[in-house]
């Protein structure tokens, strides 16, 4: 299986997770980020947001499996998503003190699907480029 795809697959997996993760333990997940549920409004937001947007992105993620030609659209995507997350993160983390542990280990793995989704890309559009060569 080429590289494009496990990378596809891990994220797919990585989001589901989250999302479900999101979803089954709001007060557990929102209290590692930071964030406090004090009604059902907010509590309705948080499972929408972290856990319906978590899961909506793993399907676009997955979907792009399904085709071939679909592959490097989802990597793309992917790769936009995660800059867009380190670029505000990174910003986040040079202005802001006392940040916890937890934040930096999302940033960690922001970075991580980043890199690894530039490496994917650019093995995916160069074997489809130049067959591989």
């Amino acid at each position: 299986m080429p590289f494009g795809m496990i990378y596809l697959a891990c994220v797919a997996a990585i989001y589901a997770g989250l999302g479900v993760w999101c979803t089954w333990q709001p007060e557990t997940t929102s209290r590692k980020v930071g964030f406090e549920l004090v009604n059902a409004s907010g509590r309705s937001e948080y499972v929408t947001v972290y856990g319906g947007l978590e899961i909506g992105l793993a399907l676009v993620f997955a979907a792009s499996l399904y085709r071939p030609e679909t592959v490097s659209f989802g990597i793309l995507a992917s790769v936009l998503l995660h800059a867009a997350l380190v670029v505000f993160r990174s910003v986040t983390l040079l202005r802001l003190e006392a940040v916890d542990s937890f934040t930096f280990k999302l940033a960690a793995g922001e970075w991580g699907l980043l890199l690894a989704g530039v490496v994917a890309l650019w093995l995916t559009l160069r074997n489809e480029t130049w067959g591989g060569g």
